[in-house]
């Protein structure tokens, strides 16, 4: 059985940044944790604070999950992937992800239309410009260099800074087995959430799927699996769980509209397309206290670690055994010195 690495997930902000989270930082490194992962949404973004509380670290890597895809052009992403690399010294993880059509077309007005093909180009154009092999050319359907019509005086160029590593890792965040495919063919890793090891053969076959694509960039041992797992101790079950509820209710009625919402696709998929139909109900109706209490306990302990430390330390066996190779926390100080001990041992 496996050992699982760690990864602090840092998430992105609400009304302001969390507090302490220098404190908490330091510890994980200090504490072995692989990785440290900031995102964004449509508030702060997530190559300023991964820069800032990073320049505190040595050893960490720092991630993003994620980086939207819409939020910058690809060669702009780049330059903030390459720059993040040359300043941590070559610790840098690009996570990307599509995000979904409400805040692509409603925040960054951009079209969402054919969201794989996107995602293909957009890791072409940023693995082109790491390569730095000749000037900057491409001709996709969504993504055109140098840009034609305009002025006409469009160039082809190369960076002027040298990447540090043409290897950089990128990691594709993905839910459905089309984008868990994708991810598999063109990436250095997936970037899961709401994962469950229940339906781990599930996942395998589509990473499978990828792996065996013409080209694929690596195979199931040099793929990484980092998957986001709420992580909370305590004695009571039901109360734990009620601490995750809201959340859930969340991701399953508000993060996306009723016709598409990806988060809400993933526990359908694990058998609970009645529970999920009337959450999203409750909760687009307002109704928000009432959709969290219709979330299902068993959904949350097939999706996170809820429970007092025996339980726990028996359900992270179900995760050893799952094609997820980084479980990514977060919390405080005392939750993620929790996860250490519990998870590295």
């Amino acid at each position: 059985m496996k050992d699982l690495r760690l990864g602090l997930q840092l998430g992105y902000w609400g009304a302001g940044p969390p507090a302490d989270v220098p404190a908490v930082v330091a510890e994980a490194e200090r504490l072995g944790f692989d990785s440290v992962w900031t995102a964004e949404a449509y508030g702060s973004d997530a190559l300023t604070p991964l820069a800032w509380w990073g320049s505190g670290t040595s050893t960490i890597r720092l991630g993003t999950s994620i980086v939207q895809l819409s939020a910058r052009t690809p060669t702009a992403t780049a330059m903030a992937a390459l720059t993040l690399d040359h300043l941590s010294g070559g610790r840098f993880v690009l996570g990307l992800g599509a995000s979904g059509p409400q805040v692509v077309e409603g925040w960054y007005g951009e079209p969402y239309a054919r969201p794989l093909a996107r995602t293909r180009e957009y890791v072409e154009v940023i693995r082109r410009v790491l390569a730095r092999e000749a000037p900057l050319t491409f001709d996709g359907e969504h993504y055109r260099l140098p840009r034609p019509g305009g002025t006409g005086l469009g160039k082809a160029v190369r960076s002027i800074t040298h990447p540090l590593r043409a290897d950089l890792p990128i990691f594709l965040a993905a839910e459905g087995p089309k984008n868990v495919a994708l991810a598999a063919e063109i990436a250095d890793g997936w970037l899961a959430i709401y994962y469950s090891p229940h339906v781990d053969a599930f996942y395998r076959d589509a990473l499978a799927e990828g792996f065996a694509r013409p080209g694929a960039r690596r195979g199931p041992d040099d793929f990484e699996v980092a998957a986001t797992v709420p992580l909370i101790v305590a004695d009571d079950v039901d109360a734990a769980a009620d601490l995750l509820r809201p959340v859930m209710a969340l991701y399953i009625g508000g993060m996306g509209a009723r016709e598409v919402n990806f988060h809400a696709n993933v526990f359908a998929r694990m058998g609970y397309a009645d529970e999920v139909a009337r959450i999203q109900d409750l909760y687009l109706e307002g109704r928000k206290d009432e959709a969290a209490a219709l979330v299902p306990r068993s959904l949350i302990e097939q999706t996170a670690l809820v429970g007092p430390e025996e339980k726990i330390r028996d359900d992270l066996e179900a995760w050893r055994e799952s094609c997820v190779t980084m479980l990514m926390v977060y919390g405080d100080v005392a939750t993620i010195r929790k996860a250490a001990e519990l998870v590295l041992g």
